[in-house]
């Protein structure tokens, strides 16, 4: 399919057309059927912002179908104790507005609960939820030369002219150990957590993975379980959060500088409201690398990982610098001398910040009591659930009453992959990708027309503030969408050679950082039997935005193929 040529990029099989059709007139009853201008696949930040933008400003007729029962996506499913976002308010947020003119946060990095009552807030004033299908899965999906036809689990089918899954980048994942179906206990995973309370209280708990999730995890039930095992493989390198409440005199505050903060991620390299540095390691004395240092860790957040100097991901002698004095900061607050050496190890075993970076708040003092166990799972992995607990491969059972399974997703293509999305041939999505991914600008995929893919693969996603990221792809989209509708085109697709490049370009960038140095959910090397392959476009959103532009610009008629 990659190497389809325009003429066969414009023409449609007839028995596909024919079968797309039977599919959708012999799904559900008449009054199950609906007709759209557009289809979007996800009620968080990038299905909301293309409603807004499709609906609100192209007036189009557009509904957001979601599994979900409300408003949020990843924050109406991540549930699980600790869940928290790494971006610092008010810009980890909608940059519209009426929304965040009319809404104070309580604390500069929001938990999930927080974070629920802001998107029901953001449903309210943009009267999202009216236009939603709720508690609807998306099963299959085919274009029909005209349309898409959407299959789902509840017997309603869907046609629209455009098709947006914006299903985000966590896919879930659980490892299949043996005998996972055989333990008494309860285990739980953090995209179904439960909505109640899970009480640890007096409990042996374990948490499998100190990933992202499994460090907020573990800093919350450590504070109440009886025992708490924790399987670790890598250690995770997480900054400190410096969280910080927010009273009525800072929300003022923060509100009169809103707009200043918006328009500073807009013009930054990674979305996020301050701008990344220029200057190379090498131009530092070593006084004024541990002075930048020393600030950006006293400040907190992702700064570590973006404000010090340019080639944190390039240059590995800058890079060892920046791990060295943060496992000296480390270090000094574990006692436990075993703990210590496998938590912030002297020896990295990969660079600092090729793995997506945690945030803490007190991960490492918890860690480092007695009642914590850390088990070294890259000497002795896990290799089997028994009715009592966890099997490592010495021959040790961990007894535990409560698991918590946090070892990572299968990110960006995986919830894609689960969807039933069909090209024009019919060959499923993740069919075509399961060698690698191709896609042309990481928001559309040749042989899928009138199809946008916001937040997902080959775009600055991971690398990047999410709300950023997912703004300017809603407005290229939006243009795009705006012209086939004023030009009177039946469809718009990527071309294939247009593809191609892209995706070269890819992984050329990625081949001269330090980033395909780690087996990370960045590779896609968590999962078992998927095809490794750095997943983003990791050269920033100032030149995301510049190639996107282009697209659009003078390479326009190279970049896309029109149907009318």
């Amino acid at each position: 399919m990659s190497n389809m040529n325009r003429r066969e990029l414009s023409t449609v099989s007839i028995a596909n057309q024919r079968l797309a059709k039977l599919s959708f007139s012999m799904t559900g009853p008449q009054n199950d059927k609906l007709d759209l201008d557009a289809a979007i696949v996800g009620a968080g930040f990038s299905g909301i912002q293309m409603l807004h933008h499709l609906r609100d400003q192209l007036n189009l007729n557009v509904k957001i179908i979601d599994s979900g029962s409300s408003v949020g996506g990843t924050w109406h499913w991540n549930n699980y104790p600790g869940a928290r976002v790494d971006s610092p308010v008010p810009t980890y947020g909608f940059d519209i507005e009426e929304v965040w003119k009319t809404w104070d946060w309580s604390e500069k990095y929001p938990a999930q609960q927080e974070l629920g009552a802001y998107f029901a807030h953001a449903d309210r004033v943009l009267s999202i939820s009216k236009d939603c299908i709720f508690n609807t899965e998306v099963t299959g999906a085919s274009f029909d030369g005209e349309r898409w036809n959407i299959i789902t689990n509840t017997g309603k089918a869907i046609r629209a002219k455009y098709l947006i899954p914006a299903v985000g980048f966590a896919g879930e994942y659980t490892p299949q150990w043996k005998g996972i179906d055989t333990f008494k206990g309860d285990i739980y995973r953090p995209w179904f957590w439960p909505r109640e309370k899970v009480d640890v209280k007096g409990k042996r708990v374990a948490v499998i993975g100190t990933g992202p999730t499994g460090v907020q995890i573990i800093q919350e039930w450590a504070k109440d379980a009886a025992e708490t095992f924790v399987f670790q493989r890598t250690p995770n390198i997480a900054f400190p959060m410096r969280q910080k409440k927010l009273d009525k005199k800072a929300q003022d505050e923060l509100k009169a500088e809103t707009a200043n903060l918006f328009a500073i991620c807009r013009t930054s390299a990674t979305g996020f409201p301050w701008q990344s540095p220029t200057k190379p390691f090498a131009d530092y004395s070593p006084e004024e690398v541990e002075a930048i240092l020393s600030s950006v860790y006293d400040e907190g957040g992702l700064k570590y990982w973006t404000g010090g100097w340019s080639g944190l991901l390039v240059e590995p002698t800058g890079n060892r610098a920046a791990y060295d004095f943060w496992a000296m900061k480390t270090r000094s607050r574990i006692q436990d001398p075993v703990k210590r050496d496998l938590l912030a190890p002297l020896e990295p075993l990969h660079p600092l910040g090729v793995k997506r970076p945690s945030l803490e708040q007190d991960y490492y003092e918890q860690m480092d009591k007695s009642n914590v166990h850390l088990i070294n799972t890259r000497a002795h992995p896990v290799v089997e659930l028994t009715p009592t607990g966890i099997m490592t491969d010495d021959n040790v059972l961990h007894e535990v009453d409560v698991i918590a399974v946090a070892t990572g997703y299968n990110a960006t293509t995986g919830s894609l992959a689960r969807m039933g999305i069909k090209d024009v041939n019919g060959v499923d999505i993740g069919e075509r990708w399961k060698d690698g991914v191709t896609t042309f600008l990481g928001m559309m995929v040749p042989g899928f027309p009138n199809m946008f893919l916001p937040f997902g693969a080959h775009a600055p996603t991971a690398f990047s503030n999410g709300p950023t990221c997912i703004r300017m792809q809603a407005e290229f989209i939006r243009n795009l969408v705006k012209k086939t509708e004023t030009e009177g085109h039946q469809s718009v697709d990527a071309s294939p050679q247009a593809a191609q490049a892209w995706t070269a370009q890819i992984h050329a960038i990625a081949d001269r950082t330090l980033v395909t140095q780690a087996d990370s959910w960045y590779m896609g090397a968590n999962i078992p039997g998927k095809h490794r392959e750095f997943l983003y476009f990791i050269a920033g959103l100032r030149a995301y935005r510049h190639f996107c532009g282009e697209a659009m610009g003078a390479k326009f008629d190279d970049s896309f193929v029109f149907q009318s």
